[in-house]
């Protein structure tokens, strides 16, 4: 049972890494980072969005990728 599941982790591997490599067409995808503040309180940010902690105002998100 060992010798198998040592086996079948070493096929997935090995086909992962060929499926990746056979690919010259990928693009990456930045995903941007969101945090969210309150309009009243700007020196707050919080990862989901939600009420402020301070007023109870909702949150609203704010972009933080580099490059503005």
């Amino acid at each position: 049972m060992k010798k198998l599941m040592i086996v079948l982790a070493v096929a997935t591997l090995g086909l992962g890494s060929v499926t990746s490599c056979s690919s010259t067409d990928t693009k990456t995808v930045v995903k941007s980072k969101s945090k969210y503040t309150c309009t009243m309180h700007p020196d707050l940010a919080f990862d989901k969005p939600g009420t402020c902690s301070k007023c109870g105002m909702e949150l609203v998100e704010r972009d933080t990728t580099e490059g503005k």
